[in-house]
C-alpha cells in the first residue's frame, strides 16, 4: 500500500489505527523517501479491511485530502472528531457489467437539479432508505415518469457539515483540548471545500457508500438516465488538481459530466481534456478559446460545454409578470441556441424562491436562517399575484396557478435544455426562503403529500413535457431559420401580433404569437409541413393575435 503526502516541515509520517481505531501505529516518514516537499511510502503485508489511517505534521493529526472513503462521517449534523475522519483502506470490487454512458444531446436533455439528502429525507418519501443514494433509486420509476433525463446532484461528494473538532493529536502527544461551544450551523448545501475523491458517506444507506454511489450511477445508465455531480472549488484548490479530480470521477464512477462552480477555474484547460471529451461540462460562461467537443465525423457527436447561468431566469420571471420591454429577451432565450455549446435554461434552482413561492412572495423571507433576513438575494422577480404568502382567495389561488403553468410553457417551449429544480413539479415550497444553505428540515426536504394536493399540476408538467419530446420543433438542436430558406412560404420562426407577419417589440408589447414550421420529409419533393402556433400574452388584459394564412 502507497501512502503520499505533502509536508514543508518534514516532521510528518503516518498513523495507521486498527478497526476499532484505538490502536495505533505511528510510522514517520524518513528524508529518503521525500521528493521535492513530496513524501512516499510503501509499506507492504498490510491488512486494508483491518486498518484506517490519518496523517500527522508535528502536533496534528490531518486526514488525507484524497482519501476514497471515510470511516466515522455516516452521521449527519454530528460534529466531527479527527478520528471520525480516518481514511479506509478497503474498497469492495464493483462489477459495472455491460452498462456504458447514454451519451444524451444537450437538446434531448431534461434536467433535474437535487439535493441527495433533502430528495427522500421526509417521511412521505416512503422510501426505505431516506436521504440516500439508495433513496435516489427508489425513485427512479417515478423520475422517468415526469420524463427527467439527466440528474443534477448538489455537492455529493464527502464534506463536513458541520466544523470539526480541534485537530491536535490526542492526550498520548498533546494535552491541549478545545471543546466546542455551542451548537453549531449546518452547511446543508455543501458549498465549501471538501474530501473531492470520497462519496459523502452520511448520503449512503448501506455500509459500502463507493459501490452504494457506483450502483447509483450504474443503474441510471441502464435506465438510459444521466448523472451530473456539482463540484465548488475555491481559490485556494490547486488549478492542476481540478483536472485530477474530475479524471478520477470520470474513471471511477462513470460520472457523465460535471458543473463547476467556483471562480478562477481552468476552463479551456478542462475543455480540452482529451478524457473529458465526451463528458458534460456546465459552467457559468466559456471562454471563447474553448472547444466544443468532439468533431462532427465523431462516433460521439455532441459539444460537451454549456453556460449555466441566471440570465435566461430573471428575464423570463419579468415576462412571465408583465414588466416592460421584456418581450424581446424573453423572445431571445426561447430561440436561442449555440451552435458548438449547449445552454442550460431554468426559471428556478436550488437558490432563490422556488416556483410556488415565485407567484406568491414578492420578498424573501430567509429569519430562520438566523441572519436577521440580511442573506439571499433581495431582488427574485416573483411576484405574489396580490397577496404575500399563503392566500385563501380563489381568485388569486387560480392566478397563482396559471401563472406557474405559464413558467412551464416558458421552459419547456424554449429551444435550449431545460432545468428544473426537484418538487416545482407538484408544488414544493420553501415558505418564501430563497436561501435555505443551513435549513436540514422540513424546509428544504420534499414533502411527497404535494402531489396529491397539485395532481392536475403535475399532470399538465407531464403533458407539456411529452408534447416537447414529440415536437422537435421545440427542441431542434440548432437555431431555427427566420427567413424562407425553402422556398416554401414559411420561414422555420415566425413572429406576429395583431397582424400577421408583424412581430411587434415595442416596450408595451407584452403579447405575441410564434409560427413553427417544419417540412416532414426533406427528401420528398411534395412534402407536407408540420405547423404549431403557440401565442404568448403575459399583458393583464385580453389581446388579439392573428393567424397567417
Amino acid at each position: 500500500m502507497r501512502f503520499s503526502f505533502v509536508s514543508k516541515t518534514g516532521n510528518c509520517g503516518i498513523v495507521l489505527y486498527d478497526t476499532s481505531g484505538k490502536q495505533y501505529t505511528k510510522i514517520p516518514f524518513t528524508p529518503q523517501e521525500r521528493q521535492g516537499l513530496v513524501y512516499t511510502k510503501e509499506i507492504l503485508e498490510l491488512s486494508p479491511s483491518q486498518n484506517s489511517y490519518l496523517f500527522y505534521e508535528g502536533d496534528q493529526l490531518l486526514p488525507d485530502p484524497k482519501g476514497r472513503a471515510f470511516l466515522g462521517l455516516q452521521n449527519y449534523g454530528k460534529t466531527p472528531t479527527i478520528l471520525d475522519q480516518r481514511a479506509s483502506l478497503s474498497f469492495g470490487e464493483f462489477d459495472w457489467g455491460e452498462s456504458s454512458l447514454p451519451y444524451l444531446p444537450y437538446e434531448d436533455c431534461l434536467l433535474y437539479c437535487m439535493h441527495v439528502r433533502g430528495f427522500t429525507k421526509h417521511k412521505s418519501s416512503g422510501v426505505a432508505q431516506p436521504g440516500t443514494f439508495l433513496g435516489v433509486l427508489e425513485k427512479l420509476p417515478y423520475l422517468k415518469e415526469i420524463g427527467v433525463t439527466t440528474l443534477e446532484f448538489q455537492p455529493c461528494y464527502e464534506f463536513l457539515e458541520v466544523e470539526e473538532e480541534d485537530r491536535l493529536a490526542p492526550s498520548y502527544w498533546s494535552a491541549v483540548s478545545n471543546p466546542l461551544n455551542g451548537k453549531k450551523k449546518l452547511n446543508y448545501w455543501g458549498y465549501k471545500k471538501g474530501f473531492y475523491y470520497a462519496p459523502k458517506a452520511a448520503y449512503c444507506g448501506s455500509k459500502d457508500p463507493v459501490c452504494e454511489m457506483k450502483t447509483l450511477f450504474k443503474t441510471l445508465h441502464e435506465n438510459g438516465m444521466e448523472g451530473i455531480m456539482q463540484f465548488y472549488f475555491p481559490d485556494t484548490v490547486n488549478p492542476n488538481e481540478i483536472l485530477e479530480i474530475l479524471r478520477f470521477w470520470a474513471r471511477e464512477y462513470q460520472v457523465d459530466g460535471f458543473h463547476l462552480m467556483g471562480n478562477h477555474l481552468p476552463m479551456e484547460l478542462l475543455s480540452k481534456d482529451p478524457l473529458l471529451a465526451d463528458r458534460k461540462l456546465f459552467y457559468y460562461e466559456f471562454p471563447k478559446e474553448a472547444e466544443g467537443g468532439f468533431e462532427k465525423d465523431s462516433s460521439i457527436a455532441y459539444p460537451h460545454l454549456a453556460s449555466y447561468n441566471d440570465q435566461y431566469m430573471y428575464d423570463m420571471r419579468r415576462f412571465l409578470k408583465g414588466d416592460e420591454n421584456s418581450l424581446p429577451g424573453a423572445l431571445l432565450h426561447m430561440r436561442r441556441w449555440e451552435n458548438h455549446q449547449g445552454v442550460i435554461h431554468y426559471v428556478t434552482n436550488y437558490y432563490g424562491l422556488t416556483l410556488a413561492d415565485m407567484v406568491a412572495y414578492d420578498y424573501k423571507h430567509n429569519e430562520a436562517n438566523g441572519e436577521e433576513n440580511r442573506d439571499g438575494n433581495d431582488y427574485n422577480g416573483s411576484w405574489n399575484c396580490g397577496e404575500e404568502g399563503n392566500s385563501r382567495s380563489k381568485k388569486i389561488q387560480k392566478l397563482r396557478l396559471r401563472q406557474r403553468k405559464n413558467a412551464l410553457c416558458l421552459l419547456l417551449f424554449s429551444a435550449t435544455t431545460p432545468l428544473i429544480f426537484m418538487g416545482d413539479e407538484f408544488g414544493n415550497s420553501q415558505k418564501g426562503n430563497n436561501n435555505p444553505w443551513c435549513q436540514d428540515n422540513k424546509t428544504t426536504w420534499l414533502d411527497w403529500d404535494n402531489i396529491q394536493h397539485h395532481e392536475e399540476f403535475l399532470n399538465f408538467w407531464k403533458q407539456l413535457v411529452a408534447l416537447r419530446k414529440q415536437c422537435t420543433l421545440f427542441h431542434p438542436g440548432r437555431a431555427l431559420e427566420m427567413v424562407d430558406q425553402k422556398g416554401c412560404g414559411y420561414p422555420e420562426l415566425s413572429y406576429h401580433t395583431e397582424n400577421a407577419w408583424r412581430g411587434g417589440m415595442e416596450g408595451y408589447q407584452r403579447h405575441v404569437g410564434l409560427l413553427y414550421c417544419q417540412m416532414q420529409d426533406l427528401q420528398k419533393e411534395h412534402s407536407e409541413y408540420e405547423f404549431v402556433y403557440v401565442a404568448i400574452n403575459m399583458h393583464w388584459e385580453s389581446k388579439e393575435l392573428a393567424f397567417p394564412r
